[in-house]
């Protein structure tokens, strides 16, 4: 994980995990993997330098050579030009459906209607759904809450690929359940 998506999922409140969102308890730090970390030497693959995998970060974050070797790595599997990003929907930030609060990650928003709506009845339409590429933004749910606690409960961003189609994800998910045997 990039340190702002970290550091957003171990915000003191309560610390979740990257990828379930399900909450973390205090745990100890990894001791060994630490030494492990401090003791093994590596190459930088842009100067050819070798250091300790400890001093890597600090060390690609001001080498011209290991930056210029990431951009042709990414030149290399970008298929096309970045795209205007006003074409993409907000999948990261979402009103209230009940009092129009804005702004809520997806979290957020569970906190939000756990906290101030967990007793209103009224239909109301998941904006979390409705922003999906298989939304229904006029769908409204009969039960809102109950539809945040079983189908809000992960990021879908962790595990979706918005721009294949169904058919390319199921064949993905085949591929991959034959590997895991």
């Amino acid at each position: 994980f990039c340190t702002p998506c970290l550091q957003e999922c171990l915000k003191p409140k309560k610390p979740v995990c990257g990828v379930c969102r399900s909450i973390l308890s205090p745990g100890s730090r990894a001791l060994d993997l630490e030494k492990q970390i401090e003791m093994t030497e590596t190459t930088c693959n842009g100067c050819n330098k070798k250091m300790y995998l400890s001093k890597m970060r600090s060390h690609a974050a001001s080498c011209s050579k290991y930056q210029n070797y990431i951009m042709e790595g990414v030149k290399a599997v970008t298929k096309e030009p970045l795209h205007n990003t006003r074409n993409f929907p907000n999948r990261f930030t979402f009103p209230c459906p009940y009092c129009s609060e804005k702004n809520f990650d997806q979290e957020g928003l569970v906190e939000h209607c756990k906290t101030l709506h967990s007793m209103d009845a009224k239909q109301v339409v998941c904006p979390i759904c409705a922003s999906m590429p298989w939304g229904d933004p006029n769908y409204r749910s009969a039960n809102f809450m109950e539809h945040l606690q079983r189908r809000h409960r992960f990021s879908y961003d962790t595990f979706v690929d918005y721009d294949a189609d169904e058919d390319d994800m199921m064949a993905q998910v085949l591929m991959r359940s034959l590997r895991d045997k």
